[in-house]
C-alpha cells in the first residue's frame, strides 16, 4: 500500500525549516567574514591599546592592522605633525579600508585609504605601499586651513571626498586611543601577542629597515647605522659605528630630541619602543625595554613589566634609550 503524500502544511513546514537553516547557515558565514575583514582575516585581535587616563577605554586589533597604525603614525611624526593630524588619518583609515592594506575598493580604489590611481594619488603600486599612502594623505590635509580645529569628519572629508562624509566620526574614540600610543604621549599603553608571523626570522637588519621606511633614515643616526638610498638596506649588524649586537639580533635606539625638554625625549621613546610592539610579530621582535620596563613576546597578558636594571636611565632618572631584541 502506498505511503500518504505529505499534507500541504507539512510541506510548508518543511520548506520553512529548510529556509531557516539555510537563513542561519549565511548569517554565520556573513559574520565570520565581518569579523575577518574587522580584525584583518588574522582570526582574532592580537593587539591592544588601553587608556593613559584610567577610563577605562581600549582598542583591540589585529597584528596586521597595528603594523599599518604604526607606520601612519610614524609618517606624521616624521613629517613634525600634531598628534591631531594622526588621529585623522588613523580615523580616516578604520573607516576606509578597516586598518588593511586592500588591493580592491570601490572602481579603482586600493590600499589603507582607498586612494584612487585615476584621480593623481599615484600608481596602484605606489598606494600599496603604506608608507606612500600615508604621506599623500598627509600631504593633502596640511592643504586644508585649520584642519586642527575642524571636527575630524569634516577634515577628512576635505581630503577623502567620500560619499558617506559623516562616517569618519564614530572612529574617531579609537583613532585617539591609537595615536596617544603610537606618538608615545601615552607610555605603556600598547601590547601585542606577539605570535610570530609564518616567516622565518628576519633579524636586526629588517628591524633597522622597516624603522627607516616608517620613520626616515634620520632615525638611524644617533645608533650609527646607515641606510643604502638603493635598497632600504642596513649594513650588517656588526658593521663599524652601528649600535647592534649580532649575537642576539639587538637594535638599540638613543633618544633623541630637537627639545631638551625631557617629556618630549620619553614621548618619542615610548612612541618607537610603542612602534617596536607593533611590528613584533611581523619583525619577529622578542622583547622591548624601555624607561625601566619590558615588553615580551608571548606572555598571555602581554603587559609592560618593570625590569630592574634595564630601563636605560641617564644620569637625570630619563630614560636614553630604546632596546629591541629579535628572535634571530
Amino acid at each position: 500500500m502506498p505511503e500518504p503524500s505529505p499534507t500541504p502544511q507539512r510541506k510548508r513546514r518543511g520548506r520553512l525549516l529548510r529556509c531557516g537553516a539555510a537563513f542561519a547557515v549565511l548569517s554565520a558565514v556573513a559574520g565570520y567574514l565581518v569579523v575577518q575583514y574587522v580584525t584583518g582575516g588574522t582570526g582574532g585581535p592580537g593587539c591592544k591599546v588601553v587608556s593613559g587616563k584610567g577610563d577605562g577605554a581600549t582598542y583591540e586589533f589585529s597584528p596586521e592592522q597595528a603594523v599599518n597604525a604604526a607606520t601612519i603614525t610614524a609618517v606624521g611624526t616624521a613629517r613634525e605633525l600634531p598628534e591631531r593630524a594622526v588621529t585623522i588619518a588613523l580615523a580616516t583609515a578604520l573607516q576606509e579600508s578597516a586598518l588593511r592594506n586592500i588591493d580592491y575598493g570601490d572602481r579603482d580604489s586600493l590600499g589603507l585609504f582607498q586612494q584612487r590611481p585615476s584621480q593623481g594619488w599615484g600608481t596602484p603600486r605606489q598606494i600599496m605601499d603604506p608608507a606612500y599612502a600615508s604621506e599623500k594623505f598627509y600631504e593633502h590635509l596640511e592643504k586644508v586651513p585649520g584642519y586642527t580645529r575642524l571636527p575630524l569628519t569634516v577634515a577628512a572629508q576635505k581630503v577623502q571626498r567620500s560619499g558617506f562624509p559623516q562616517a569618519y566620526a564614530k572612529h574617531e574614540p579609537d583613532a585617539t586611543l591609537l595615536a596617544a600610543a603610537l606618538t608615545g604621549r601615552s607610555g605603556a599603553t600598547l601590547t601585542c601577542d606577539g605570535r610570530p608571523a609564518a616567516t622565518r626570522a628576519k633579524g636586526a637588519d629588517a628591524v633597522r629597515a622597516a624603522l627607516a621606511r616608517d620613520f626616515g633614515r634620520d632615525v638611524l643616526k644617533p645608533a650609527g647605522a646607515e641606510v643604502d638610498d638603493a635598497t632600504g638596506q642596513t649594513p650588517a649588524p656588526d658593521a663599524p659605528g652601528t649600535e647592534a649586537e649580532p649575537g642576539d639580533g639587538t637594535v638599540t635606539l638613543p633618544v633623541t630630541t630637537v627639545s631638551s625638554d625631557r617629556r618630549d625625549a620619553g614621548a618619542r621613546g615610548w612612541q618607537l619602543a610603542h612602534w617596536a610592539v607593533a611590528n613584533a610579530s611581523e619583525l619577529h621582535i622578542r622583547s622591548v625595554s624601555y624607561a625601566g620596563r619590558e615588553w615580551v613576546a608571548g606572555h598571555t597578558d602581554s603587559q609592560w613589566r618593570p625590569v630592574d636594571g634595564k630601563g636605560s636611565a641617564g644620569p637625570g632618572g630619563e630614560a636614553e634609550a630604546v632596546r629591541i631584541t629579535t628572535g634571530q
